[in-house]
């Protein structure tokens, strides 16, 4: 199962070497890694995806609060939040697909960033679902590169599943 940790930290020179060095030390690999500046001046939020278990999570979690630039660690993969992620995704096109190319972006509220004779670029914005979706859409188009940020995550202020609500 992918889990999700969001680490707040001091922002400071090498610190994205420590925490990647208890990871690979551990021989656990990252899937996504996503780091950004808060709006408190000094301080980073990091949002790693990486496949494991409750006692993989607990033990990388116990490491991470060692070093003395993580202010926190939180497993946020059942809490409520908001998950976004951003992909460059260049498509094969001509003058005959160009229109059911556009007709993908338009239903996915997306945007061509770059237009050549033989390929559109689209910039997608979503949770990881959406994602994943319009790159399987793009598929019979042929692919020609794809580009994806990792996962960031805030949690929701009010705790409100929104995935849950999906279902009712």
């Amino acid at each position: 199962m992918k889990k999700t940790l969001s680490i707040t930290v001091y922002n400071e020179s090498g610190v994205l070497t420590r925490i990647s060095t208890v990871f690979s030390s551990r021989g656990f690999n990252i899937e996504s890694i996503a780091v950004g500046p808060t709006g408190n001046p000094g301080i980073s939020k990091i949002i790693i995806v990486l496949p494991g278990d409750q006692q993989t999570i607990e033990q990388i979690t116990k490491q991470l609060k060692k070093l003395i630039q993580v202010i926190e660690v939180k497993d946020i993969t059942t809490r409520p939040c908001v998950e976004r992620e951003l992909m460059l995704i260049k498509v094969k096109s001509s003058i005959s697909t160009r229109s059911l190319i556009l007709e993908i972006v338009q239903i996915f509220r997306s945007k061509v960033v770059d237009i050549s004779e033989y390929s559109m670029t689209i910039e997608v914005t979503g949770d990881p679902g959406k994602i994943i979706t319009i790159q399987e859409l793009f598929k019979p188009f042929y692919i020609l590169e794809v580009v994806r940020t990792g996962k960031i995550s805030m949690e929701r202020e009010l705790g409100i599943n929104t995935e849950y609500l999906k279902n009712i």
